[in-house]
């Protein structure tokens, strides 16, 4: 062979076996993260590029097994908590030349559902995979299906955004979605401390729920109004105060400001991760009677306005007035349903007090007292004062959270 040709053969050869190896680490899973539900768990992979990947399931013992096209892992998974009620850990490795292999040991026989996500919002390329339980899904249902025959006045409480989705974060690294669930729980607490009331929590724990899930969950409690629970955020730090919002109810928003709200409310899903297959919702996206429509914005605007009253003993009020916007998550029109944003997470005065404990519960207070307020006008309450064998019984504010132990 000649001298040249030869030359040629191993510069061509030592060319292929680099561009194989660029191509085989061009990709990278460069953090993991996981979430717990009540009926599964969700494990987000951060990619360095789009993923091509095969999932399957192996048995005895269980275990999910994904195989990850042209990619290395450079991430640490010690920052994971396991147990995980689903997962038992998580191990990498390479099975064959360029091919990452990661194996999820489980607990229990899980459905495995999985999908990429794009670039958004300041986040990478994402690989989601839902591990759902489904005897435990059927043990929710059924807990609610119980709730349901014991009703008394339901209160729907959505703690906006959650798990991937952190919502807006303030100067000092403060989540809204941790001050938004934090208020919902108080507001929990004080709803099922009243007798003839039942509070519903829609996210009970730091994990993503998506917009049309929401929805469902609330119509699934057959709740008597919802609230849905945000932290608002602007460039401008002196910003503050809060706002309430209901939705519109056709056609563009006329406000710019509540038309941006909107917008970035509903990105949510973007962000927190939703399968395109859950995105339609036959109930969320059914034409309903005018007539409903109507009287359902008024109940919301009525509810919203109440709010607002009360709103004012907790702290300064943004919109003296409501707002209205096409919110995703308000759009079960018969159940009457706001949207409060509690304050302004990006003022550093006011994230300071978001994350106190005391204002937490002051504003949750005023949630309730407006809830009570709303339930009388619309006839569902009698006032304490009047004599009726049909009466709720009612007790303040203050004493429910004597009740409670919250009154030192």
């Amino acid at each position: 062979m000649k001298p040249q040709l030869l030359l040629f053969k191993l510069i061509a050869m030592l060319f292929f076996l680099l561009f194989s190896q660029a191509v085989w680490a061009g990709n990278a899973v460069k953090d993991v993260r996981m979430w717990t539900a009540p009926d599964h768990t969700r494990l987000v992979f951060d990619m360095k590029g789009k993923a091509k990947y095969q999932l399957f399931r192996l048995h005895k013992p269980e275990r999910i097994v994904i195989d990850i096209q042209n990619t290395t892992f450079k991430s640490n998974m010690n920052k994971l908590a396991f147990p995980d009620p689903v997962i038992k850990g998580i191990r990498h490795g390479t099975p064959e030349k360029g091919v990452l292999r990661i194996v999820i040991d489980v607990k229990e026989k899980v459905q495995p559902r999985s999908f990429p996500l794009k670039p958004t919002k300041g986040k990478p390329h994402r690989l989601v995979v839902d591990l759902i339980r489904p005897d435990q899904a059927k043990k929710e249902a059924l807990t609610a299906g119980v709730s349901r025959a014991k009703k008394g006045l339901i209160i729907a409480i959505d703690a906006g955004h959650g798990g991937e989705d952190p919502g807006a974060v303030g100067q000092r690294k403060l989540y809204e979605k941790t001050v938004t669930l934090a208020v919902a729980k108080e507001l929990a607490k004080i709803v099922n401390a009243t007798p003839g009331m039942k509070a519903v929590l829609i996210r009970k724990g730091d994990y993503f729920v998506s917009l049309g899930k929401r929805v469902r969950l609330a119509r699934k409690a057959k709740a008597d109004l919802m609230i849905s629970i945000h932290a608002d955020a602007v460039r401008t730090r002196s910003v503050q105060g809060a706002s309430v919002y209901t939705l519109s109810e056709r056609g563009a928003t006329q406000d710019k400001a509540a038309r941006a709200l909107a917008a970035k409310e509903n990105a949510a899903d973007e962000v927190g991760g939703v399968a395109f297959d859950q995105l339609n919702d036959p109930v969320v996206n059914s034409i309903l009677g005018k007539m409903l429509r109507t009287d359902s914005i008024n109940s919301s605007h009525m509810l919203a306005e109440t709010i607002i009253k009360r709103m004012k003993r907790a702290g300064p009020i943004k919109y003296a007035v409501p707002k209205r916007a096409r919110f995703a998550v308000l759009s079960a029109m018969e159940i009457p349903s706001v949207l409060v944003e509690l304050d302004y997470i990006s003022n550093p005065v006011r994230e300071k007090k978001l994350k106190s404990k005391k204002h937490q519960r002051l504003l949750a207070s005023a949630l309730f007292d407006a809830s009570v307020d709303f339930f009388h006008k619309m006839g569902r309450l009698k006032h304490p004062k009047a004599k009726s064998s049909a009466q709720v019984p009612f007790l303040s504010t203050e004493q429910l959270l004597a009740d409670a132990g919250y009154m030192q």
